[in-house]
């Protein structure tokens, strides 16, 4: 395989948000807004710097979650295969998910046992916290890293190839090979663009909220209003993030699947 172009995916990107902006609007609006929306509202308050405590909202978080992963799929179906209907996009993620998220379970569970297990024990023992166990700690970060990167591209594949979980993570590792430098830039400076320009919109949004509209509660005038624009704002950056993806895939995958003007029919 050729090295990977992201100005060419860039390119293409621009180029079919451009021309086909509208349906990815439609998959937008309803699986990454109004599930974050939804679970915004249900969210109860917490101190800043603690988790909220338990509760139905934890059930609406998974809810959103499934849905927004759904929504990744459908606009990876849309920004890569030809004619397709925004509700046959959706109708194919709903097919695909199980497979992707048992996909990412199968690296990502491990990491998080052995993580979350080194980090109880250094909390537990902060005064002579273990030199090797901070050292593990470390390093397991690198590997997570190091994983995500060469795995990033299993949402593509979930979506493009109709393989199972292992096939997906074997795919994944395939495509990205001999590109982890250009894909981790890739993944860091989106990455940083997108955090800047979300704190850049909500600060400037929120500032002028607070000054019309009253924020004392989660479901105040203002607090919605502020939440309404940050959900949209994700949901631009998201779109954007997982066309790119699509066109990687295609470009790695040997561009045997063209970017078209799909159907807005259901």
């Amino acid at each position: 395989m050729s090295k990977l172009s992201l100005s060419r995916a860039w390119e293409e990107t621009t180029s079919l948000l451009a021309r086909d902006g509208r349906l990815f609007v439609a998959v937008a609006l309803a699986l990454f807004v109004l599930p974050g929306l939804v679970l915004n509202v249900s969210m109860p308050e917490a101190q800043p710097g603690e988790f909220p405590s338990a509760g139905p909202w934890i059930a609406v978080a998974v809810i959103a979650a499934l849905v927004s992963l759904v929504g990744q799929l459908a606009v990876i179906r849309l920004a890569m295969e030809p004619h397709v209907a925004v509700g046959e996009a959706i109708s194919h993620a709903l097919k695909r998910i199980l497979a992707y998220i048992v996909a990412v379970l199968i690296w990502l569970v491990p990491i998080m046992i052995v993580g979350s297990t080194l980090y109880k024990f250094l909390e537990v023992n902060q005064d002579r916290a273990p030199v090797g166990v901070a050292i593990a700690l470390l390093v397991l970060s690198f590997v997570g890293m190091f994983l995500a990167v060469r795995l990033m591209l299993s949402s593509a594949v979930a979506s493009a190839e109709n393989a199972g979980p292992f096939a997906i993570l074997r795919r994944s590792w395939e495509l990205s090979k001999g590109n982890w430098w250009r894909l981790f830039c890739f993944l860091i400076l989106f990455g940083i663009g997108a955090i800047v320009l979300l704190w850049a919109i909500e600060s400037v949004v929120g500032l002028l909220v607070r000054m019309a509209f009253d924020v004392s509660g989660p479901l105040t005038v203002g607090n919605l209003l502020i939440a309404i624009v940050s959900q949209l704002v994700s949901a631009v950056l998201s779109v954007i993030f997982f066309v790119l993806l699509a066109r990687i895939y295609v470009q790695r995958s040997g561009g045997s699947v063209q970017a078209s003007v799909p159907s807005s029919g259901a």
